[in-house]
């Protein structure tokens, strides 16, 4: 019993543990090119990815907030 409850509490303390470390520290604000839309969102740690409506991913400098790099999606059909 002892043994069971020494384990939930280091199961807890972990969760606490890994639920408080630092969020990602997101842009602010986020400068599209015109009639863009974005659809998706994703941060690591040099860069943010944009997806958009229009079958691009915009790569963002984390840093600068300039544009790195545009792929272009390609669709079948």
């Amino acid at each position: 019993m002892a043994v069971m409850i020494a384990g939930f509490l280091l199961i807890v303390a972990l969760f606490v543990i890994r639920l408080s470390a630092s969020a990602p520290v997101l842009p602010d604000t986020i400068s599209l090119p015109d009639g863009t839309t974005a659809e998706a969102f994703t941060v690591t740690r040099d860069w943010y990815g944009v997806v958009t409506s229009d079958g691009r991913i915009l790569i963002f400098d984390r840093q600068s907030g300039n544009l790195r790099q545009t792929i272009v999606i390609a669709t079948e059909g």
